[in-house]
């Protein structure tokens, strides 16, 4: 595959987890081990870079980078929920079954579920994380997915 075509497929990817021009997206989590390639992707289909959590407004979506030894996953998705407008989305990252700081998808679905959250989609983005894409009540309402 050709670079171009690499570039397009990861732009793709931005836009299928829901991303939107324009956006501001804060990023949380972010480590070392975090999928450069999808984060630079965002950036590249938004238009803008991503923020971090010292970031004193109100975003558009939150990028959660979350790994099993990371403390209380329900927690760290209510915190995102109130760094969001009324009808942000949350991208929730886990690592892949046999990588470090696996989660078990019951864990995640429970966590979502008590943070009053919906899953709308999930998808592998990159060798080493999983992607889910979540919806706060009012976004889902509003037919934002």
């Amino acid at each position: 595959m050709s670079a171009t075509a690499d570039h397009a497929e990861e732009r793709t990817l931005a836009a299928r987890l829901g991303f939107q021009p324009d956006q501001v997206v804060q990023e949380l989590g972010y480590d070392e081990d975090a999928e450069q390639d999808l984060r630079e992707a965002i950036e590249v289909h938004t238009g803008t870079e991503l923020v971090d959590e010292d970031y004193d407004d109100v975003a558009d979506a939150v990028l959660l980078w979350f790994r099993d030894e990371d403390g209380d996953l329900t927690d760290a998705l209510v915190d995102a929920i109130g760094l969001l407008e009324e009808d942000g989305m949350i991208c929730l990252l886990t690592p892949k079954t046999g990588r470090d700081g696996y989660i078990e998808p019951s864990d995640i679905s429970e966590a979502v579920s008590t943070a009053g959250l919906s899953s709308t989609k999930s998808i592998s983005v990159g060798k080493d994380w999983n992607a889910s894409r979540l919806a706060t009540p009012k976004a889902a309402k509003t037919g934002r997915r």
